[in-house]
């Protein structure tokens, strides 16, 4: 990397491609894999969690929204801090936590601490993820930058999407009433393999910005104000589940909170600091803000979907966690197909491929509206494979996209905290989606019947996949 003294302060002047850089890519790739797996891989769980503990399961939800919530409060003080300090490191740590708190979870003899495992594994999640997208923004410029970002995108589609799958298939493997430990224990190898390949192949200067001797001050009050932020949101919308409606007051600071932070973060460039988040990214930076929209909206329609559709297919049609996760199996592969090839074409269609995507995915969700609900255990599989496969071809085609176009002209100084900010949108959309989906679920199936409350459910995800629409086609006009 070519450099100049300027001030003191050592500067990059040129971009010259590392010859390393595919190969930290793959490896950085099984570190996000692993860490965004752990977000859907439970969902299949729940039933068997609930019977192994002795608990409700509203408790055991928050195995999985406790994750979400942690996840997503880290995320963007993780990203500036790989910015900072590099990337291998903040890795390497992130590593050892994940590892450690997977252990725990499989350890735990109470649900008590089970979640708090959760919360601390979902902790170092959030300081493994965004340190990719930095990565690729350091390392990668014009079409390979696309191409990177598209098998970003695969890992994320495909892990969120194969959780079910892969948790399915270990409780069946594992069997009786603590075979969902093991969906925690597998970590235990691939993390310390994952932590041996960091020290190997990721070099120690990897980060985003060259210092003259010193570190960087990390702005601990933005920190503090997005944290709270995040927390007034996420949390009320994860409550909701276990039917803590009280919760949402909390949602009352929120914009307060959004004001405060906004504001502090402008003090701090303005005085010549190095902020959290630069917030004139949203302003400033093309398809930062809308980017952001579209994979929150997104994300509220999917996980909500595959949440529930897993709930349903196995407390109202008696499938068995293998045979549940078997049937979502299509949106995986249909992710695992579009997010590589969108990833190539991406940097020349732009935005119209995920408005092209979106109208695909809209439109299969839309079909499962209609012929889904009522379908026995017989027949489930000949409507939901293919139409979750329709359904993967446009996803997959939406995500690695987005997170190109939404990246594409960050600084690579604030490449670790914007992909945290994008990463940070979809975990509240995926909290959102997964109070709005279950509890559509629950309202129509204690009004009803499972059917429309399934329809119910899914009415909502497509709604959200419409309004992600919406702003994409906002976004190709602007």
């Amino acid at each position: 990397m070519a450099q100049d003294q300027l001030g003191g302060v050592q500067r990059r002047t040129a971009y010259e491609p590392d010859p390393r850089r595919w190969r930290i890519l793959a490896v950085t790739l099984v570190v996000g894999f692993m860490s965004l797996l752990d977000v859907t891989i439970v969902n299949v769980a729940i039933p068997s969690m609930q019977q192994g503990l002795g608990t409700s399961a509203s408790t055991v939800q928050w195995v999985v929204s406790g994750y979400a919530l942690a996840f997503g409060l880290v995320l963007v003080t993780g990203g500036r801090l790989g910015d900072a300090f590099g990337r291998r490191r903040l890795m390497l740590v992130g590593l050892v936590g994940f590892v450690t708190a997977s252990a725990l979870v499989g350890l735990a003899p109470s649900v008590e601490l089970v979640i708090a495992a959760r919360l601390l594994q979902g902790m170092s999640a959030g300081l493994l993820t965004p340190q990719n997208s930095g990565i690729i923004q350091t390392l990668f410029r014009g079409a390979e930058r696309g191409r990177a970002f598209g098998l970003f995108g695969f890992v994320v589609s495909v892990s969120s999407a194969l959780g079910p799958v892969l948790g399915g298939l270990i409780i069946t493997l594992a069997g009786g009433d603590d075979g969902w430990r093991w969906i925690f224990w597998v970590n235990l190898p691939v993390g310390i393999l994952a932590f041996v390949l960091v020290l190997v192949v990721v070099p120690r200067d990897l980060s985003s910005e060259d210092f003259d001797g010193t570190r960087p001050r990390l702005d601990l009050v933005g920190a503090a104000l997005l944290g709270l932020l995040v927390l007034c949101v996420i949390y009320p919308l994860v409550s909701i589940e276990g039917g803590g409606y009280r919760w949402l007051v909390l949602l009352a600071a929120v914009p307060p909170l959004a004001w405060g932070f906004t504001r502090w973060e402008h003090r701090v460039v303005t005085r010549g600091g190095e902020p959290l988040l630069d917030v004139a990214l949203l302003r400033r930076t093309p398809g930062f803000a809308s980017g952001i929209a579209v994979g929150s909206l997104y994300f509220t329609g999917f996980t909500g979907m595959v949440l529930v559709l897993a709930v349903h297919l196995q407390t109202e049609l008696g499938l068995g966690p293998l045979a549940a996760g078997a049937a979502l199996t299509g949106f995986a592969a249909g992710s695992a197909i579009s997010s590589p090839i969108a990833g190539r074409f991406v940097t020349r269609i732009g935005r119209p491929l995920t408005v092209g995507a979106l109208v695909i995915t809209l439109v299969a969700v839309l079909v499962l509206v209609v012929v889904l609900p009522g379908q026995d255990a017989s027949g489930v599989a000949w409507v939901l494979v293919p139409l979750l496969l329709v359904a993967g071809l446009g996803g997959g085609a939406v995500i690695s996209p987005n997170i190109t176009l939404t990246l594409d002209e960050v600084p690579p100084r604030m490449g670790g905290a914007a992909g945290g900010a994008l990463q940070t949108g979809q975990r509240i959309g995926s909290a959102l989606g997964t109070a709005l989906g279950i509890t559509a679920y629950t309202v129509g199936s204690a009004t009803y019947d499972a059917a429309t409350g399934l329809r119910a459910a899914l009415l909502v995800a497509a709604l959200m996949v419409a309004a992600s629409l919406a702003v994409a086609v906002k976004a190709l006009r602007d």
